[in-house]
């Protein structure tokens, strides 16, 4: 006996899992757990369940099979399930009623999408975007576009939640006024975060840059309209990482083509992508980027650092920093 906690690789796509548990993740995994050899597909299951009447603790990542009754006789030692990705409402409530606990490590997954905001919020305020399509030649130079730069303006932050948060630390080290649209967020923990709570069109109002970090709730779908764009300050930036749905297309296209001073910046759609032909590939004020915020490349091993941190705290009976409860469940995306 070795004295580890039985574990399980469980997933429809191991080379997936591979890319997620790269770099010595999968050694290190198997160093603090009794890990099972492999990879084990939901279709396994059924064939190798001589192996798995001791296993506790499941790893995964995306590709994760969404379990039911029947595999879970399989697995009758399980406790927890340990997933280095997002969201995990597909999967995560069967397990809950079952009191089989779940930990996403969507934490880690918000600090590279908060970075790819940082530097487009600080190449926003600067005008970059607008100078770059002004400077085509040598006597444009003079009267390219130049934004109001990093000192003192104000960038709105649409959503509070891991994101949000991630991206207000960021921005403390420059002398940036943040303010901040989020229902859901105690004016007391706004002023510990040292930021503004403002309604939704005062925020696009005051905003210089405006970020969206709602999460993917059906309940948001077509908040940002016409009428908040309308709102947009001169030479204003709207960056989107959130969710396409969260914004009206039509309304936002024409908001740009009224107003040439205005920049999008979007790295999400409804649909994805862009349908051929969608007027956001030729209007001249719009950037597009291929849903890349996120984790990606060796980005995603961050991930599977979150999940086997929080399995050594749950070994030891310590509290989980990042376990999904019910009540979380119903706010995440």
């Amino acid at each position: 006996m070795t004295g580890k906690r039985q574990a399980m690789m469980l997933n429809d796509n191991p080379e997936r899992c591979a890319q997620v548990y790269g770099m010595g993740r999968w050694e290190r995994l198997a160093e603090v757990t009794q890990l099972l050899p492999g990879c084990v597909s939901g279709d396994e299951l059924a064939s190798r369940s001589g192996e798995l009447v001791e296993v506790e603790a499941v790893f995964s990542t995306w590709g994760v099979p969404k379990l039911g009754a029947a595999d879970l006789e399989h697995l009758p030692a399980l406790k927890i399930l340990f997933y280095a990705a997002g969201s995990v409402r597909s999967f995560a409530p069967f397990l809950l009623e079952r009191d089989i606990r779940v930990v996403s490590s969507w934490a880690a997954n918000a600090v590279p999408v908060a970075e790819f905001a940082l530097a487009q919020v600080l190449l926003s305020t600067k005008g970059y975007w607008r100078n770059e399509r002004d400077f085509v030649g040598p006597e444009e130079r003079r009267i390219a576009f130049r934004g109001v730069g990093n000192f003192g303006e104000t960038v709105g932050i649409i959503g509070a939640g891991m994101v949000g948060r991630a991206l207000i630390e960021l921005l403390k080290p420059f002398q940036l006024n943040v303010i901040v649209y989020d229902p859901f967020l105690p004016d007391e923990v706004a002023t510990a975060m040292g930021v503004e709570k403002v309604s939704l069109a005062n925020l696009f109002e005051r905003s210089y840059v405006v970020s969206n970090h709602l999460p993917n709730l059906e309940g948001l779908r077509g908040l940002l309209n016409g009428e908040l764009f309308e709102r947009l300050r001169v030479d204003a930036t709207f960056i989107n990482t959130g969710r396409g749905a969260q914004l009206v297309e039509a309304d936002l296209v024409r908001v740009l083509q009224q107003r040439p001073d205005l920049t999008a910046l979007l790295d999400v759609s409804f649909p994805e992508p862009p349908v051929e032909g969608d007027p956001l590939y030729g209007l001249p004020n719009v950037r597009l980027s291929s849903h890349i915020a996120g984790s990606l490349g060796d980005e995603v091993v961050r991930m599977a650092d979150y999940a086997i941190d929080e399995f050594q705290r749950w070994e030891k009976g310590e509290p989980l920093l990042w376990e999904v409860t019910p009540e979380l469940l119903e706010k995440m995306a």
